[in-house]
């Protein structure tokens, strides 16, 4: 059988004013009238029955996902009591899993990435799923194909050849731009979209391999009875180091292979990427809410309740929160997060 577990619990920090700590990213209409959670759901669904999709996410977060989910049942979400990275995250998730199954293979994405092409996505899913059941040791990811020289992913190199999946050789972390280039050039590299698919046992057997004391911290929660489940759950994972799924088991694994996805994808993971996936005006202003435009171009307008009004200005943007507006130069609009602290 196959699983899906969706990781809800980032802040995404990228998309402050809007995305806060309350309220992050995940659960914003950035990209239409449904969630980036709503969105990702409503994909996965079409892969398996809403029984198998799991949620795992921030404790504080949980009212949220039932909000955005309507119906979702309480053992589909899966709590995590802190913030760890993705690596506990995913051991923790496992362990959950294997207290439910016995044998099940996963698919493990992110709540809130754009995947314009849905149907070339699930076909190569279903093909994923298919070469880690019959090779269970294998960890299948799926790699993008990059369409330009992009600085703001991870890359993976690859062994290319005709049938896929292909070896994965390294994972790569983000590049400068010339580096980026080199990449790009080269057709060796796809950008590391973070979603893999596993058999869970042997995603177990590879964490207990390669991040062992957090292992041995968790290991006993498929035994742990639901009266000591959470008490035994908040004092071990506070332990638990911070650590991304690539540093603990991807870039150590012998077991990674990838497949060329050219799948429209984008993990969204700025204000500047919304220029890519929102259809702008007759005067290429990219606008979401009540805004009027008046002889004004190539601005870049996030509106929340109040009107918002532009007069004679070009390649600016502006986003609106309930707390705060920020106004500035839209080649600035990569930076905008930065403000967060000093504000």
């Amino acid at each position: 059988m196959l699983c899906v577990l969706i990781m809800a619990g980032g802040v995404g920090s990228r998309f402050w004013p809007q995305s806060t700590e309350k309220m992050p990213k995940q659960f914003l209409n950035l990209l239409g009238e449904k969630s980036m959670i709503q969105m990702t759901y409503d994909r996965m669904r079409k892969i398996t029955d809403d029984e198998n999709i799991f949620i795992v996410t921030n404790k504080k977060y949980v009212n949220l996902v039932k909000e955005h989910i309507n119906g979702i049942n309480d053992k589909n979400i899966i709590c995590e009591p802190c913030s760890k990275n993705t690596a506990p995250c995913i051991l923790l998730s496992a362990l959950y899993l294997k207290k439910m199954y016995d044998e099940t293979n996963v698919i493990c994405v992110s709540s809130d990435s754009y995947i314009g092409e849905e149907d070339i996505f699930i076909d190569i899913i279903k093909k994923a799923n298919d070469f880690v059941s019959g090779k269970k040791n294998a960890i299948v990811t799926l790699g993008i194909k990059p369409t330009r020289p992009e600085t703001g992913y991870g890359y993976i190199k690859y062994e290319k050849s005709d049938e896929t999946p292909n070896k994965v050789i390294s994972f790569v972390e983000k590049p400068n731009l010339e580096l980026a280039k080199e990449y790009f050039s080269s057709g060796e590299y796809l950008w590391n979209a973070g979603m893999f698919i596993y058999n869970n046992n042997s995603m177990l057997d590879e964490i207990k391999n390669n991040l062992p004391n957090e292992y041995n911290l968790l290991k006993d929660l498929p035994s742990i009875t639901d009266d000591n489940y959470n008490s035994f759950l908040n004092e071990n994972y506070e332990k638990c180091t911070k650590i991304s799924i690539d540093y603990a088991v991807m870039e150590k694994s012998k077991n990674i292979y990838a497949i060329p996805s050219d799948i429209n994808w984008d993990d969204v993971g700025s204000w500047k990427a919304l220029e890519r996936y929102t259809d702008g005006d007759n005067e290429g202003n990219v606008i979401k809410g009540d805004t009027r435009v008046i002889n004004s171009h190539n601005n870049v307008i996030y509106g929340n309740d109040k009107k918002i009004v532009l007069l004679n200005v070009d390649d600016l943007f502006c986003i609106d929160s309930n707390d705060v507006i920020v106004i500035g130069k839209k080649e600035d609009l990569g930076i905008v997060h930065e403000l967060r602290d000093k504000i």
